[in-house]
C-alpha cells in the first residue's frame, strides 16, 4: 500500500464526526471534469486532491468539516487520507445516508480523465481492506446505489459492478442457481451418508457410484411411501366398525413395520376418522 497521510499533506486531525463502523465502501468519482495531467503528474493529483478539501471546507451550503471522502486513489497507485478511519463521512452532504458507508473517491470524473487505471483500482481495493480491518462491513457499492446520481461514472461503477477485483485477479464464479457449491454438496453426502449405507457418493456423480441415481432411487422410495400412507387412509376410511378388528390391527401393524416413520401419519389419520365419528 503506498498511503500519503493528512500529516504529509499537511493537515490537521480531521475533525469530521467519529464513527466506528458501517455497512461497508461506497466507490465515488470527480463528477466534474478531470485534467489528463494526473496521469503524468504525481504531484498534480495532490494538488487535485487538496482543491478538493479546500472546495469543500468552503462549501457553506453542505457545512463541511473535512474534505469529504474518507481517502481518495490517484492514477499512480497513492491512496491519499482524508478524513481517515473512524469518521464518518460527508459523501452526502449532510445526510444521515453519510452512516451507511465509508467513501473512497477514485480521481477521475465525468470528462477528460474518466478511465481509472490499474493503480488506481489497486489503490481503491487498499482502502477497501483498510477499512475493512477497522469497522467496515463487506458491501462494496457505488454511490449511485441509493443516491440519485451518476457517481461514480460508468467505467468505476463496472469495475465495482464485476466485485471490486484487483486488476489481474479474476473474481471467484458465483454458482448458478441449478448448481450445487462444494459445501452443498458435502451437506447433501451427510444426509445420504446417515440413511444410505454407501461410502462411495462423491460430488456430480465422481466416485463409484452415480450421485444422480443415488438420488432417483431416494425420490422413486419417497414416491412409495406417499403412496403406501395414502393407501393406509383409504383403510382407515373404509373401517365402518367403532373400534378395529384384530385382523386390521394385524395388517396396520404389518405396514408400520415396514414403513416405522409412517407411523405418526397413521395416527393422524386414524384420530381425524375417529373425531369424524364422534362429530356424526
Amino acid at each position: 500500500m503506498k498511503l500519503v497521510t493528512r500529516a504529509a499533506l499537511g493537515w490537521p486531525p480531521s475533525a469530521a464526526p467519529l464513527q466506528s463502523a458501517t455497512n461497508g465502501v461506497k466507490v465515488h468519482y470527480e463528477g466534474t471534469p478531470v485534467s489528463l495531467r494526473l496521469l503524468d503528474d504525481h504531484n498534480a493529483c495532490l494538488a487535485e486532491w487538496k482543491a478538493i478539501r479546500a472546495s469543500h471546507l468552503a462549501n457553506t451550503v453542505e457545512n463541511y468539516s473535512d474534505v469529504a471522502y474518507n481517502y481518495a486513489a490517484c492514477p499512480h497507485g497513492y491512496l491519499l487520507e482524508g478524513r481517515g478511519i473512524g469518521r464518518r463521512t460527508g459523501a452526502n452532504g449532510n445526510q444521515d445516508l453519510n452512516r451507511a458507508h465509508y467513501a473512497i473517491v477514485g480521481l477521475v470524473g465525468s470528462s477528460g480523465l474518466t478511465t481509472p487505471t490499474d493503480p488506481m483500482l489497486d489503490a481503491i481495493r487498499d482502502g477497501i481492506d483498510l477499512l475493512r480491518d477497522n469497522g467496515a462491513g463487506r458491501e462494496v457499492k457505488g454511490h449511485r446505489d441509493g443516491y440519485a446520481t451518476d457517481c461514480p461514472g460508468g467505467p468505476l461503477y463496472a469495475w465495482v459492478q464485476r466485485g471490486a477485483p484487483r486488476p489481474g485477479v479474476t473474481p471467484t464464479p458465483i454458482p448458478e442457481e441449478d448448481d450445487m457449491t462444494p459445501e452443498q454438496a458435502t451437506q447433501l453426502k451427510k444426509i445420504y451418508d446417515a440413511q444410505v449405507p454407501y461410502s462411495g457418493w462423491q460430488y456430480k456423480g465422481q466416485g463409484t457410484q452415480d450421485a444422480w441415481a443415488l438420488l432417483n432411487s431416494a425420490a422413486t422410495t419417497a414416491t412409495a411411501a406417499v403412496k403406501s400412507v395414502a393407501a393406509l387412509g383409504a383403510k382407515v376410511d373404509a373401517l365402518k366398525q367403532p373400534v378395529l378388528t384384530s385382523d386390521q390391527l394385524t395388517a396396520l401393524a404389518a405396514q408400520v413395520a415396514a414403513h416405522p416413520t409412517l407411523a405418526d401419519r397413521i395416527a393422524e389419520l386414524v384420530a381425524d376418522k375417529l373425531a369424524t365419528r364422534l362429530a356424526d
